[in-house]
């Protein structure tokens, strides 16, 4: 069968692999789209220290049940539209004993520590399936990186007096947007590109600020008149952000960190005991967050169709990356149809 491999550094193919033989408890899927991430992009470009090349990239999947093995319970069906959940889980270490899965210490991503679904066919744990009823395979490629922005609002613990401030509109920021909009929390949304801060207005953000033309501080203090958010989201991964969450984030208030900084951080400590601050890590999603995103999906409000800046055959898909990593600020999702 067909499938997308990372090679090396800068070196992406379509190559021949085996068709996946599926086991008494495994579902067949036959791929229809998959979602190029942000962890592909670093692979492709070299700077994904977890990922042993050459590897199957791919995480963010839509797709349809080809087969059912023998001993799959009842409730899914040939035919159905799926996702899935790309992660797992040992069962054993500190995260799982206390039900946080989603932060397995020995976790394995699909496309990260493991092949991933950029092929044409998948076979994977039925537990693992996530059935997208009313959803379409293409934007069932949109739901796993929502769902990361989701648990995101799940653990800053949003309510509908929090004033939540998100930095990055990504797809990753704007699964955050969503939801904390629709926890009914007054929301702003940052970034450095006007047209996502636009979406982001669309999806529920109600202030936007760009940082590049803007005076952060001085449009927060506005806003929440001298407060500060109560929560601040980073979804960028960047010093200079993660900087900003904890200068800018209220007294006694929550900074959730999602994006990974790729070189150190310095940080005035004082603000974390001055503030008394919660900060946070947010990683990957659990069940709950796919079936939110799910959820929200079928209202039918999302604009999907802005959501995918492109769509490309898998002989197309390294000239999409190539067009990503010059100008990633311009890039909400690419989606490879398989």
């Amino acid at each position: 069968m067909k499938a997308i491999q990372i090679t090396a550094p800068l070196e992406m193919k379509v190559v021949d692999v085996e068709k996946p033989a599926m086991k008494a408890d495994e579902v067949l899927l036959k791929i229809k789209y998959v979602g190029f991430c942000g962890s592909d992009l670093n692979t492709y470009l070299g700077r994904n220290p977890m990922v042993k090349l050459p590897v199957v990239p791919g995480h963010e999947v839509g797709a349809v049940i080809e087969a059912i093995g023998s001993a799959v319970p009842a409730g899914l069906e040939v035919g159905m539209s799926v996702t899935v959940n790309p992660y797992t889980n040992c069962g054993k270490c500190a995260s799982c004993r206390n039900g946080r899965v989603n932060a397995c210490e020995h976790n394995e991503t699909l496309g990260v520590q493991r092949n991933g679904s950029m092929s044409e066919y998948l076979s994977l744990p039925w537990a693992k399936i996530i059935p997208a009823t009313g959803i379409s395979p293409r934007d069932c490629a949109l739901i796993e990186p929502m769902s990361v922005g989701f648990h995101a609002v799940s653990r800053a613990q949003v309510t509908d007096i929090d004033t939540v401030m998100v930095i990055g509109c990504g797809m990753i920021g704007m699964g955050a947007i969503v939801r904390a909009a629709l926890r009914g929390a007054k929301v702003i949304a940052v970034d450095l590109d006007d047209e996502k801060l636009a979406l982001a207005k669309r999806v529920g953000a109600q202030y936007t600020i760009n940082s590049k033309t803007e005076n952060v501080h001085e449009s927060l203090q506005k806003i929440t008149e001298g407060f500060g958010p109560d929560v601040i989201i980073e979804a960028v991964g960047s010093p200079m952000t993660y900087v900003m969450a904890v200068d800018e984030v209220a007294f006694t208030g929550r900074v959730i960190c999602i994006g990974y900084a790729k070189s150190e951080v310095a940080f005035q400590t004082k603000y974390f005991v001055q503030k008394e601050l919660d900060i946070r890590g947010s990683r990957n999603a659990l069940p709950e967050d796919f079936r939110a995103v799910i959820h929200y999906l079928n209202q039918g409000t999302c604009p999907k169709d802005e959501l995918i800046s492109m769509t490309v055959k898998p002989e197309k898909a390294t000239d999409a990356m190539k067009e990503w990593a010059a100008e990633p600020s311009k890039v909400f999702r690419i989606l490879v149809e398989l």
